[in-house]
């Protein structure tokens, strides 16, 4: 479940209803914004040219994309967003990372403790949790059809890849995050179809839960998802 919202939210963008749609759209404009911080040019920007290649994957309006972009440019006046990383204990002794952008810390903050307290999980002091995971770059690989699964890995690792791990119908591959761009090309250039590409946590050692644990963490994954500011979880829990 590491990275479990991440595979998640793509998953959903896929089959979505129109509900849920409209939020994976909100939380794609968010980054988007945040990204364009760094500048309105995705040519020159390579964060805002993965975020504007996720919403397009997710079929994500132009007209959305580039209100986002002119929100983060400063163009268009309109709320302050800021990006927030909280610690948690989750069920099982599980260790989180909830990644998101607000526009009111106070108020996620006081969301998400509520949606833990109310899950079998409690908010961890800074620091506390961060130190079992490492900061990578995570790219979501759809699983090709028709290629020896030996072979496809082998091509993955003499791309520069650290680690790969299976996901139902995808790859998470680990990058070291100054190698990210280059390897996310290298396989594009190779023809393979990149969900998502970013910058993340990696578990450094993953714990093992029996079914009934399972059931815990993933009513709380949902109810972090399902929450309108957070982006990513992350946890150090064996799938």
């Amino acid at each position: 479940m590491s990275g479990h919202s991440h595979w998640a939210t793509i998953k959903r963008g896929k089959e979505a209803e129109d509900k849920k749609r409209a939020q994976i759209f909100s939380k794609l404009a968010r980054v988007i914004s945040i990204a364009a911080k760094k500048g309105g040019d995705p040519e020159m920007n390579p964060t805002l040219r993965i975020a504007m290649e996720q919403a397009r994957k997710a079929n994500m309006p132009s007209e959305n994309v580039e209100r986002a972009i002119k929100r983060g440019t400063g163009e268009l006046q309109d709320e302050i967003l800021e990006e927030f990383c909280f610690e948690a204990y989750g069920p099982a002794k599980s260790a989180l990372i909830i990644t998101g952008i607000t526009s009111n810390k106070n108020r996620t903050l006081t969301e998400i403790k509520m949606l833990l307290s109310h899950n079998n999980a409690k908010l961890a002091n800074e620091g506390s949790v961060k130190w079992q995971f490492e900061n990578m770059g995570i790219i979501i690989l759809e699983t090709p059809e028709g290629i020896n699964q030996d072979d496809l890995e082998m091509v993955i690792i003499e791309a520069g890849a650290d680690d790969i791990k299976k996901r139902d119908g995808f790859l998470e591959i680990y990058t070291k995050p100054s190698d990210l761009e280059n390897i996310k090309k290298t396989l594009e250039n190779k023809k393979f179809n990149i969900e998502s590409a970013n910058l993340g946590w990696m578990a450094k050692e993953e714990i093992e839960i029996n079914e009934k644990e399972k059931a815990s963490v993933e009513k709380l994954f949902e109810a972090l998802d399902d929450d309108e500011d957070v982006q990513d979880i992350y946890s150090n829990i064996k799938l």
